[in-house]
């Protein structure tokens, strides 16, 4: 008999508390944040990249210290705010560039478990997503959509091996009759711009701050003091009205999700 995969409503909201949201945090980040779920070999060579470009922040901090025509509190206001992206670096890609070493030398786990869901689109840039029933329970894996595309709309039982630390998808198995074909619908312009902001956010706020303390440091100013202040002030408040802009933007991005998500 022909068995069709059984969808699944989302349930009401429930606010979580402080506690619940920490653990939550502390999972995604030792599951690898917004690398989890991509090949280890990708991982490593951002984390190669980012060390390189913090390098480089590095030597632009050394060379403002040692070149500025200025006080040392200007210098020391023009350099510090090149911390910020080596900062942002570190937080995002330290802790997938550890787990993706250590998935290159170990191997791959394999998973089983009955389908409950799947689709080509995730809220991870390049990668779909797949939704199984496992003896562990509910598991959500990222998968590259292309892996994806043999996977029915059936319930079937399928095998997935996995790396253990980042949760990266190397083979997707299906088991069973193929009768009936997943449909794919289409993916809201809404939550395109929603994956971005991870990713965009960071890189707007360290731009600001460089922008905003740089364009004061470099400006001839003849008290050294008020100097240094301006520069860190102009700096701290571009920095802080990105952020507010940003956290407006996600908030009404979350707004028009919420209004997608079918009423319970």
């Amino acid at each position: 008999m022909r068995k069709q995969m059984r969808q699944i409503k989302p349930k009401g909201a429930v606010a979580a508390s402080g506690k619940e949201q920490k653990k939550q945090r502390q999972r995604y980040v030792a599951s690898g944040g917004l690398l989890q779920g991509y090949a280890p070999d990708l991982v490593v060579r951002i984390g190669w990249y980012s060390a390189a470009a913090a390098v480089l922040c590095l030597l632009v901090m050394a060379a403002l210290i040692v070149f500025l025509p200025y006080g040392l509190p200007v210098r020391i206001a023009a350099a510090v705010p090149w911390l910020v992206p080596i900062v942002f670096l570190a937080s995002f890609v330290v802790p997938a560039f550890r787990l993706a070493w250590k998935d290159r030398r170990t191997e791959p786990r394999v998973v089983q478990g009955n389908l409950l869901g799947a689709s080509s689109a995730s809220t991870s840039l390049g990668l779909g997503m797949l939704m199984l029933q496992t003896r562990g329970g509910m598991e959500q894996f990222l998968v590259k959509p292309e892996r994806l595309a043999k996977v029915p709309g059936n319930q079937v039982a399928v095998i997935l091996t996995v790396t253990p630390n980042l949760r990266h998808v190397r083979s997707v198995a299906v088991m069973g009759q193929r009768t009936v074909a997943r449909p794919e619908p289409p993916v809201p312009e809404v939550m395109r711009r929603l994956r971005l902001m991870p990713i965009l956010t960071p890189a707007a706020l360290a731009a600001a701050a460089l922008v905003g303390d740089e364009s004061v440091a470099l400006s001839p100013i003849p008290n050294d003091a008020l100097h240094a202040a301006l520069a860190v002030l102009a700096g701290t408040a571009l920095a802080a009205a990105v952020y507010g802009a940003s956290f407006l933007l996600q908030r009404r991005l979350m707004t028009q999700v919420q209004a997608l998500l079918p009423k319970t």
